[in-house]
């Protein structure tokens, strides 16, 4: 009788608990508030209080105290929970509970240049910052279920949608009206690199995206300074800066690119990731952002078909073994962090991933304050919730033992005071939620872990390269200086730099490489690539992107950055492709395999940006015809527009005094005006490159390299009396329209009328052979060997500027330097050892150890998934992994690939 009475009270009250005061009542008015005491029980104050046998006592939706030897005030409904413990409710900081979701972008582009949405608001749908999630948020009772069910008591709840993607809100999982569950109306502002439902066409790429978010920040802060017009989502982007700021980035690479975008404003931001930041830990640490971390480990691949096998990476494998180590990483190193449902299946599916990172190393501490406390704060209510103190919510979950144990199960959830039963006796079988938390085994012996390796990816190092003084001793050495090609001569490399060129070295303390009958070299540098970017290549939704920055998508994961170093490369132009007349800013790097995005750039090196002729700016043969330009006369006006624009804003900016908007496009063409950014042009037709020609000459700025440039032989007078370089094919023609007159020869008659000149790849699988490109220019034309081995090494140093650091093997310049099996240009040549600063990121011996020993690490990978299936464990068919190979008319749009991966993605 006692327990019905008991059950009757705690109904009556909870329903009384949540009457609003603004609301009327339709009968009799009686508002009470539900009174109890929880005695006897374990309580978890937070992670680092526990009071054994205490008491907590609830009033309303409100803790009144948390202690041992409480008195019990009269009234109260007394619960004995002897034996059992009290957790504050879970909180997850990143959701979209209760709200729709986006619509992604699908299909082509619409050629939809600025905003159709109505009123005064900006000119891309992707910034929309005055979208607030509080305005549209509907409770969903069976997601409100489910994540009680899992212990959470509060959620956050972003609409994930757009760029800048305005606030989102704090709110409990209670089945009361909403008006009673929101704690935190606005608790973060919250951004990401994807235009979600956005039907512009701009950005189509990461460089795009995060050149649109920097330049918001600009307008922005240009806004608050004005008085000439009303911008609805600048104003409301101006509003969340004093608020916590939530980015959501894929990927460690990412998690970098986002902080980076945050030093520069001042920001500090709170980063979702998704869970592989253990591969490159001390860089997301040195960025001093805190993380929400998925734990929706990735699925063990199927691997009893062979055939299928083939179709998983390493890196793939290694992922899969290693992201449970993520979240004990991070607290090892000491990063703030707390844990999300986002990405699993189903929010059960988190016990079973807690239990698999507590095997992996995370400590039962960590877990819970990952859970509590630290969302807590990141969202802003920690005031109300995340502990069990005097004065917060009564949000709470009763446990039959503690938390992490596997046969513990989560009774009740009690939400701002209002009571859900989770678990009663009679429902055991019934309980799956429960079932998960409790069915995981404790691991008798916990299997090895393989190694990380640098980069994470095949051919990756389990420790990084080291610089060495070394000595090449008794080597044919071609200094492409006034030595010319010496025989039997020493190059000694020390501190990574070229130490001496000569005969009979001192060896000193440097290592000695034997390089009889072998030919040393400078690197191979390639003028012209697209390698190591990610994201698009092409900002082409506009026909001016020169505010995108090639920099900014640095991929040092890229596989071909090794192939490349097999094939003597030492540094790339990663050029921004030729969608548009005026393109995206270069970035110069060199190919230190293993090293971090920032880390590959090359220090000091001027800036350069791409420009292109064509058909590719014009959209021959794609587009939908709506885009500026459609003619090449189009194309000519473009160029006249963007520097008369130009030069009219940077006579503003010279003025005392000045409002003008900060304009990171106009920025790049000033700077071109001033001889602080260079021009590599794509050209192909005389007719074209003409044209431009004139045009810089009437508007005052210089072109610095014609790339491609197939009809250059007819145009190379003109180019030589202007000191333009040509960086050309060395054999390509009749592949499209416009190169119907390229001819073999155009290298030779370029170099002999005095042009400083280069062939390039525009390609990753040519890149590997630039040397032998080079030997075309002694087939066609007979150029001297010496002079074609410039046209991949010293011209196009010269041509980037950079000829007194590299291109040479001079005394003082960098240590990039190859060693090959034969003459460079021959076809039977190979680079057996490729140093970048004196670090052989390059040999051929250590290649075929790393190959053998990657081989084995498979093998022990696919038994270990093979295991794992036979224990029971879920698994996913084998997918390979979408490789691009950008070149300069590559289109993609990175907000679809991104929608891909979360689409495909299989995860626990």
């Amino acid at each position: 009788m006692k327990k019905i009475l008991l059950s009757l009270a705690l109904v009556f009250s909870v329903t009384l608990l949540f009457a609003q005061q603004t609301y009327p009542v339709n009968g009799s008015y009686d508002i009470r508030q539900g009174t109890y005491a929880f005695t006897n029980a374990n309580i978890v104050v937070s992670a680092n209080q526990i009071i054994p046998n205490g008491t907590l006592l609830i009033k309303g939706q409100t803790i009144q105290s948390v202690g041992t030897a409480t008195s019990i005030p009269k009234g109260y409904v007394v619960i004995d929970l002897k034996g059992k413990f009290i957790y504050p409710s879970l909180i997850d900081a990143f959701t979209s509970y209760g709200l729709p979701e986006a619509n992604r972008v699908s299909g082509p582009r619409q050629s939809i240049f600025t905003s159709t949405k109505k009123g005064a608001y900006g000119w891309n749908e992707a910034i929309r910052p005055e979208t607030k999630a509080n305005t549209f948020f509907a409770a969903d009772s069976k997601k409100a279920d489910d994540l009680r069910k899992a212990g959470f008591g509060t959620v956050n709840a972003i609409s994930r949608d757009g760029i800048a993607r305005g606030t989102s809100l704090a709110v409990t999982l209670s089945d009361e009206k909403e008006n009673s569950t929101i704690l935190n109306p606005q608790s973060a502002a919250n951004y990401s690199f994807s235009k979600g439902s956005s039907q512009n066409d701009y950005p189509t790429s990461l460089m795009g995206a995060i050149a649109l978010l920097r330049q918001t920040y600009y307008d922005a802060q240009w806004y608050g300074k004005q008085k000439e017009e009303y911008n609805i989502s600048l104003e409301e982007f101006n509003k969340q800066q004093n608020i916590p700021q939530i980015f959501e980035a894929e990927g460690w690479q990412n998690v970098l690119r986002a902080s980076k975008i945050a030093q520069e404003f001042g920001k500090q931001y709170i980063i979702k990731s998704n869970g592989d930041e253990y591969q490159r830990i001390e860089a997301v640490k040195a960025t001093g952002a805190s993380l929400i971390i998925p734990i929706n480990f990735i699925k063990a691949y199927d691997v009893e078909d062979t055939v299928e096998n083939r179709n998983i990476t390493l890196a793939q494998m290694k992922a899969w073994e290693m992201a449970p180590t993520n979240p004990a990483a991070l607290e090892k190193a000491g990063i703030k962090f707390s844990l999300t449902t986002q990405g699993l299946e189903a929010p059960k599916d988190l016990w079973t991933n807690i239990r698999t990172a507590l095997d992996n190393g995370l400590t039962q501490k960590q877990a819970l304050l990952s859970l509590t406390e630290i969302p807590a704060g990141m969202i802003g209510i920690a005031d109300k919730v995340g502990t069990l103190e005097k004065g917060k919510l009564a949000n709470f979950i009763i446990t039959s033992d503690s938390l992490f144990k596997k046969e513990n199960i989560i009774e009740e959830n009690w939400v701002q005071g209002k009571r859900f039963i989770l678990f009663k006796k009679d429902d055991a079988l019934k309980d799956t939620t429960n079932k998960v938390i409790a069915k995981t085994a404790e691991p008798k012996n916990k299997d090895a872990v393989g190694s990380l390796i640098f980069p994470f990816t095949a051919f990756g190092n389990t420790t990084p390269l080291k610089q060495e003084s070394v000595l090449l001793k008794n080597a044919t050495v071609w200094t492409n200086e006034k030595e010319g090609i010496l025989q039997n001569a020493d190059v000694l490399l020390e501190n990574g730099k070229i130490k001496a060129v000569g005969k009979n070295l001192n060896t000193g303390n440097a290592k000695v490489i034997d390089a009889t009958g072998k030919h040393v070299t400078p690197g191979i540098i390639d003028e012209h690539s697209h390698i190591a970017g990610t994201g698009g290549i092409n900002e082409g939704a506009q026909s001016v992107s020169s505010e995108v920055r090639v920099a900014d998508i640095i991929n040092s994961e890229d596989v071909n950055i090794y192939r490349q170093l097999a094939g003597g490369v030492t540094t790339s132009q990663i050029l921004h492709g030729s969608a548009n007349p005026i393109g995206g800013q270069s970035q110069l790097i060199k190919l230190r395999w293993g090293k971090l995005p920032e880390e590959l750039k090359f220090a000091g090196a001027d800036g350069f940006i791409k420009f292109a002729l064509g058909e590719n700016v014009k959209q021959s043969n794609f587009g939908t015809g709506a885009r500026f330009p459609v003619t090449r006369m189009g194309v000519e006006q473009t160029f006249v527009d963007e520097f008369t624009r130009a030069k009219e804003y940077k006579s503003e900016l010279a003025k005392k005094g000045n409002t003008v908007r900060k304009d990171l496009e106009l920025d790049a063409i000033v700077e071109i005006l001033d001889n602080k950014r260079f021009i590599t042009c794509h050209s192909y037709v005389q007719s074209e490159i003409n044209m431009l020609m004139h045009v810089a000459d009437s508007l005052g700025f210089k072109i610095n390299t014609f790339t491609h440039i197939l009809e250059g032989y007819k145009v190379a007078d003109k180019m030589k009396a202007r000191g333009i370089n040509a960086s050309t094919f060395s054999d390509w023609w009749a592949y499209k329209m416009e190169v119907a007159e390229a001819i073999p020869y155009n290298g030779k008659i370029m170099h002999n009328v005095g042009i400083t000149t280069a062939f390039n790849s525009d390609d990753a699988e040519m890149a590997r052979r630039l040397n032998q490109e080079a030997g075309k220019a002694v087939l066609y034309g007979g150029v001297p060997e010496e002079d074609a081995f410039k046209f991949v090494t010293l011209n196009p140093a010269k041509m980037l500027h950079i000829d007194n650091k590299v291109g040479s093997l001079r005394v003082g310049k960098d240590a990039d330097v190859v060693v090959w099996s034969d003459n460079p240009l021959s076809i039977y040549a190979k680079a057996e050892k490729t140093f970048v600063d004196g670090i052989a990121y390059w040999d051929i011996d250590r290649d075929a150890q790393i190959r053998k020993e990657q081989q084995s690490e498979r093998a022990r990978l696919i038994q270990k998934m093979k295991d794992s299936k036979d224990k029971g464990s879920k698994t996913q068919r084998p997918k390979a992994e979408q490789k691009h190979l950008y070149d300069c008319e590559t289109l993609e749009d990175y907000s679809l690939e991104l929608n891909e991966m979360e689409r495909t993605h299989d995860h626990e």
